[in-house]
């Protein structure tokens, strides 16, 4: 059952997967309005639905097990929809066991170490899902679109000159394939969203009052470098799609189907490592059960002794009998 399962959820994101060595032209090789065949909202929300409680109980074996860390990285074109796939996708898995960092524009004292620095100190720890509301690919988007940015980073002139870009998309590699080798898996999510859905997205912080807080003019003046970043995107997912840390390119202009796909990529990721509760000793064992001879005593007269003992028998004498009725037991 389990295999299955993780099967149909491989199989639902491959046509999403960033083939490693693969030279992606972004406007032609993924649709922003791809829905993969399904059709009604509705359907998508109760996908979220069973990808959510999915979520939850690799989130708790994750945890118990604390020996693995996943970072999931989501990029995006402003209004693309990172926020609210966080806060959807996210919303049934323990606060304790999540880390959420969001990068804006770098301080000087971050400006005063090396680009991967401040990424590097909001990593998640072992048995928690990090995630990174943009990341460290802004040192090859933002910072490659206004190469001022570059400037203000203030590298020695051999760290500058041609190549520059090469040189940290080989970095940013380098660094991912560290993190995997040392049990911290690295997913990646670009959500894709079309020109004409992002002009409406605008629109509606605009009309809505409730949303002008979410809008800021520097929005549009970026919007009209929308060339720019689309070859920006497209080079770097051809530069940084790996065997160890792949990239997805989600389709956006539906927030409900990306928030789908976005919760199928890290429940794959999660499946793929497959964290099990920690087994424990016979010692352990002989403690737990001398402790639960202790409780049972103790419980009022007349209560069971175990409830939850007792509740689990009988889901098991159910089971056995198969629900079957009694034949001839009706009253006539």
């Amino acid at each position: 059952m389990a295999e299955d399962r993780a099967e149909r959820i491989a199989e639902f994101i491959r046509p999403l997967r960033v083939e490693p060595g693969t030279k992606v032209r972004l406007a032609k090789d993924f649709d922003p309005g791809y829905k993969a065949g399904i059709r009604k909202k509705k359907d998508g929300v109760e996908l979220l639905r069973e990808g959510v409680e999915l979520l939850a109980d690799y989130q708790r074996r994750l945890a118990a097990q604390d020996t693995y860390g996943v970072l999931m990285c989501l990029q995006a074109l402003d209004a693309g929809g990172k926020d609210g796939t966080i806060r959807h996708v996210m919303s049934g898995i323990n606060p304790q066991g999540v880390r959420v960092a969001g990068f804006k524009v770098p301080s000087a004292e971050e400006l005063d170490h090396d680009f991967l620095w401040r990424y590097t100190r909001e990593l998640p720890r072992r048995g928690e899902i990090g995630i990174f509301n943009r990341s460290h690919y802004e040192e090859v988007l933002v910072v490659r679109v206004h190469p001022e940015n570059l400037d203000r980073q203030r590298l020695p002139e051999a760290a500058r000159g041609p190549g520059v870009w090469e040189r940290r998309y080989r970095e940013i590699n380098d660094w991912e394939r560290y993190l995997c080798d040392n049990g911290f898996k690295v997913v990646k999510v670009f959500l894709n969203l079309s020109k004409e859905e992002q002009r409406l997205r605008f629109l509606k912080r605009i009309d809505v009052p409730e949303r002008n807080w979410k809008f800021s003019p520097a929005d549009v003046r970026e919007r009209a470098r929308w060339d720019d970043y689309q070859r920006a995107f497209s080079q770097m997912l051809s530069a940084t799609s790996t065997e160890w840390a792949p990239w997805y390119v989600v389709p956006a202009d539906h927030k409900w189907f990306a928030r789908v796909c976005a919760a199928a990529v890290l429940a794959h990721t999660l499946m793929d490592i497959d964290p099990q509760y920690p087994h424990v000793s016979a010692r352990t064992r002989r403690e737990l059960a001398e402790v639960k001879h202790e409780l049972e005593r103790q419980a009022p007269e007349g209560e069971p002794r175990d409830p939850y003992a007792a509740e689990a028998a009988q889901r098991a004498r159910r089971a056995k009998g198969g629900g079957k009725r009694k034949r001839g037991g009706g009253k006539g």
